[in-house]
């Protein structure tokens, strides 16, 4: 369903009120229906709530990030573009440790962590601030596994879940991004997107439903671990039970999924 068709059933309903609200459920129930999560394929890896783990640690150079950054955006046709810093299209991208983790740092910080740019991406939370304000449900938490979806198609530009989102980790789509990006990078198994939409990271769950790990890890060397939070024997359980670890802004009570190891 076309976000023209949900304005058209929204305005019916405004206009006839309670009669429309049956169109509205209609609407609803289509929406929610297609929320069931990854494919029946056997191969497909499932979890009850996905994680990632970053070990900061395991982040030498700058090139050790690039590999993530680019495996990410070429796998899901990230326009590059730079003529307009505020256009930029990012889904994992570097930042500094004060900006990361605001009101952590302290004067006795060690130096090679405040000087250490930081990974950053969506962090697929548990209780996603993006998701409430979201009017079209183009933004919604996939019930199977609590990856925090991005639906172009329903997606009407109102930016909501850009203001909502505490991380600072979705990007609009002020120009048609299709120019910016090179024909013989292209992933052609995974669509462009159109002018007047947001997009982010959705934890390559198209990747999962093919049984293949998120492109960013499989790019990492072992820097970024990905598994099961609700698992005790997955990977991501043992290491955090581990090593001590950070979450972004956990006071705001998003409940991120993504853990950073220091």
């Amino acid at each position: 369903m076309d976000r023209r068709e949900f304005i058209k059933i929204a305005g019916i309903s405004s206009i006839f009120g309670l009669g429309g609200l049956t169109a509205f459920g209609t609407l609803k129930g289509k929406l929610e229906a297609s929320q069931t999560g990854p494919s029946q394929n056997p191969q497909a890896l499932k979890a009850k709530r996905w994680a990632l783990v970053i070990d900061t640690t395991k982040f030498k150079t700058e090139e050790d990030f690039k590999r993530c950054i680019d495996a990410c955006h070429k796998a899901h046709n990230v326009p590059h573009i730079t003529d307009n810093i505020k256009h930029e299209i990012k889904w994992m991208w570097t930042d500094t440790y004060e900006h990361v983790f605001p009101g952590v740092e302290d004067e006795y910080l060690a130096e090679k962590v405040k000087e250490m740019p930081m990974l950053v991406l969506c962090n697929h939370c548990d209780n996603p601030a993006c998701v409430r304000v979201c009017p079209t449900k183009a933004t919604f938490k996939r019930k199977s596994d609590g990856i925090v979806m991005m639906d172009m198609h329903r997606c009407i530009g109102c930016r909501f879940c850009m203001a909502a989102c505490p991380y600072g980790a979705r990007s609009f789509n002020y120009k048609d991004p299709r120019p910016y990006m090179k024909e013989e990078d292209m992933n052609p198994e995974f669509p462009t997107r159109m002018k007047g939409v947001v997009e982010k990271c959705t934890f390559c769950y198209e990747r999962l439903a093919k049984g293949l790990m998120p492109a960013c890890v499989e790019a990492s060397n072992g820097a970024l671990i990905f598994g099961d939070l609700e698992d005790p024997n997955s990977e991501v359980r043992k290491i955090l039970s581990e090593r001590h670890s950070y979450r972004r802004r956990p006071e705001l009570g998003t409940r991120p999924s993504v853990y950073y190891l220091f």
